[in-house]
């Protein structure tokens, strides 16, 4: 029996009383996931990325573990919700608008102490001031960093359109702003090189793209470490007492934590592993979160239909922002209709060993947009379900 056949067998024993659609997360594989990327973090914390978990349950788990410290959210309600929720590090990646967000953050000492908010932009402090209200509470503030990578006079730009600030001195300057602005404090700066962290260098059946990938990292790596380098010694000039200096992700932990300037990285994905980080070189995880489609139709030789599947994943549409069929191994999407919004037709020899009732395991493009679609997980320890815990979703929160 194959690994992943053994780990078929387990997932289906776990959760043989159990209907599908339904998810899970192999906590075995999760903790090991956790263990490799503390071994390449190198003793620098990591900061979790929520967006790439969405359970609560699981992100206690893993802020129990030494080495992971504070999390990073992804909108202002979710930072608000989860310092409500105990969570007393809370990074806000993304600038926001929501006004009523930012009257709450501002008119409770224990939200403000906890949420650190994104800003790039002056006009973002203009907008936290109208926001206000009442709220008298200091807003700790992070600036971000642009990182892409910039060729041939600056004709061709590789990475994010994130932040407008990409020099030594816009940072310093927006520093020396929120220094003087009133109910303002600069605590952290951020810069996230997704290039490098989130494009996979080693594409199965492509290996001119993977060598063109893996050139393209290595002068974007020395190009943003010289870059943040120069930013951090800037922006320390304005602010000493800067708390954190924040880089990385899941695909570029090992080479960020190399730099002197960085003080912690982030990390979300890594823990369940998604179908996009095969694609890696650098590391290799285990598969931690999947879901289950039951087969309701044989159409035929080499067919069977499961309901639902249509669960894209965000960015350019494309073959790999689609779910992979995984257990059993051996199945594909009919090209004609691919995963569907109430059936997915899915081809292959293994299909004539599946019955009515079955369940085929699929593993998602990406990693906590899994969560949308389900209002629970089932982890699974050995061959046995040992808790069902909800996801956001399920506690009734969507927040984008």
């Amino acid at each position: 029996m194959t690994p992943r056949a053994a780990d078929r067998a387990r997932y289906d024993r776990a959760t043989a009383l159990l209907d599908a659609p339904l998810a899970l997360v192999d906590l075995e594989a999760f903790d090991a996931n956790a263990d490799d990327l503390l071994r390449r973090a190198g003793g620098k914390p990591i900061r979790v990325a929520t967006k790439s978990v969405r359970c609560r349950a699981l992100l206690e788990r893993v802020l129990a573990r030494p080495g992971f410290a504070g999390v990073m959210a992804f909108t202002l309600d979710e930072s608000l919700w989860l310092a409500r929720c105990g969570v007393d590090d809370v990074l806000l990646a993304y600038p926001s608008a929501d006004r009523a967000g930012y009257a709450a953050l501002t008119a409770d000492a224990k939200l403000a102490r906890a949420v650190t908010v994104m800003v790039d932009d002056p006009a973002q402090l203009d907008l936290i001031d109208r926001a206000r209200g009442d709220g008298r509470e200091e807003v700790r503030v992070c600036l971000e960093l642009d990182t892409s990578l910039r060729l041939f006079g600056g004709r061709l730009r590789i990475g994010a359109l994130r932040s407008p600030l990409r020099e030594p001195a816009q940072l310093a300057e927006l520093a020396r702003s929120v220094r003087r602005r009133p109910g303002f404090r600069l605590v952290g700066l951020m810069a996230y090189e997704g290039h490098v962290a989130g494009v996979g260098d080693a594409v199965a059946g492509r290996p001119l793209r993977s060598r063109g990938v893996r050139l393209m990292q290595s002068v974007a790596r020395r190009e943003v470490a010289e870059r943040r380098a120069a930013v951090v010694a800037a922006v320390r000039s304005v602010e000493p007492d800067l708390e954190f200096v924040n880089g990385g992700g899941t695909g570029s932990v090992q080479y960020t934590v190399a730099e002197d300037a960085v003080t912690e990285v982030a990390a979300g994905s890594g823990l369940y592993v998604p179908r996009l980080f095969d694609d890696f070189s650098s590391f290799t995880g285990r598969p931690a979160a999947l879901f289950a489609l039951p087969v309701v139709r044989r159409p035929g030789v080499g067919a069977v239909t499961v309901l639902g599947g249509g669960y894209p994943a965000s960015g350019v549409a494309g073959q790999d922002r689609l779910p992979v069929p995984y257990l059993p191994e051996g199945l594909r999407y009919d090209p004609l209709e691919g995963p569907g919004e109430v059936q997915t037709p899915l081809l292959g020899s293994a299909a004539d060993d599946l019955l009515i009732g079955d369940k085929v395991w699929f593993r998602h493009a990406k990693a906590g947009e899994l969560c949308e679609r389900f209002e629970r997980l089932h982890l699974v320890e050995g061959d046995q379900v040992t808790a069902t815990v909800p996801t956001y979703r399920g506690e009734g929160r969507t927040f984008l």
